[in-house]
């Protein structure tokens, strides 16, 4: 018999709170069949998510979630399937980094600025190796009383325009597609109902994100409503695009999000595996 699966999920190699191998644990525990990790522009979990996944029973999917500029508009693209040792992946990753160490030393000075005792040094420390992103920073505030919950960081200094934000560099969505497919990978747009395009754009844009290789879209996700899975189901269909769907389980940094369920009423079939396989 099979059981549900999740294809969206975080670990601490970004900005998730549970290890690759204890993402795992509790994949098996949640009777999970199939799960994939698919941490913010990083692979670095990969390798012992694998292991572990063997060694509980549990169906792995090796993934990726790519941070990507359309138009000024951030776009996440998923990729299941990937080759984590492909080197042009690697060099992208690369320079992901890069450009995320020094976006992550500029709010860093801004927050020192708003008096708060933080540091680089400090940061790094309190988590160790992991992809930095601004749910780190906002832990650490909190963990240390600075500020009262993550909420209020957000909504007073690392928001999006928030005093303390800084963009940084992403690459656009067809050259993360491209990326994707170039590592081997089968592409997804990933929660396509947090980016509010009407249905007209949404379309168009799909049609252009094909031509660089896109295979489908995240209809089943954890915020959305069971009218807007339906709409998303149906383009999905009407596109000739594929089915996947992820909770975008983050661990205690979206405590809300429980794994392979989301806020407890989603549910994502085994046979949406079945059917992205095909297109390996």
């Amino acid at each position: 018999m099979k059981f549900g699966i999740d294809l969206h999920t975080h670990s601490t190699a970004s900005d998730g709170t549970l290890s690759p191998s204890e993402l795992i644990s509790l994949a098996k525990k949640s009777r999970l069949s199939a799960i994939a990790l698919t941490d913010h522009d990083s692979v670095s979990g990969i390798a012992e998510a694998s292991e572990a996944a063997v060694n509980a029973g549990v169906e792995f999917v090796p993934g990726i979630e790519l941070s990507t500029d359309y138009q000024g508009k951030e776009l996440h693209v998923i990729g299941l399937y990937i080759d984590a040792g492909n080197k042009m992946l690697l060099e992208a990753l690369d320079n992901f980094v890069r450009s995320r160490d020094d976006r992550n030393r500029k709010m860093i000075t801004l927050l020192q600025k708003e008096g708060f005792d933080i540091t680089e040094k400090k940061i790094k420390s309190f988590f160790g190796d992991c992809v930095m992103t601004r749910a780190h920073f906002a832990r650490y505030l909190v963990h240390h009383g600075f500020v009262k919950d993550m909420k209020e960081v957000f909504s007073v200094y690392l928001g999006d325009g928030c005093r303390c934000y800084v963009d940084r560099e992403k690459m656009h969505t067809c050259d993360a597609v491209r990326l994707i497919k170039n590592a081997g990978g089968i592409a997804i747009l990933a929660h396509p109902v947090l980016y509010h395009y009407p249905e007209h754009s949404l379309r168009k844009l799909l049609r252009e994100w094909k031509t660089a290789g896109l295979d489908g879209i995240e209809a089943i996700y954890s915020s959305n409503s069971l009218e807007e899975e339906k709409f998303f189901r149906k383009i999905a269909k009407e596109e000739h695009l594929a089915l996947s769907g992820g909770s975008d389980f983050h661990g205690s940094n979206k405590p809300q999000i429980s794994l392979g369920c989301g806020y407890g009423n989603m549910e994502i079939p085994y046979e949406l595996l079945t059917e992205l396989k095909k297109l390996i």
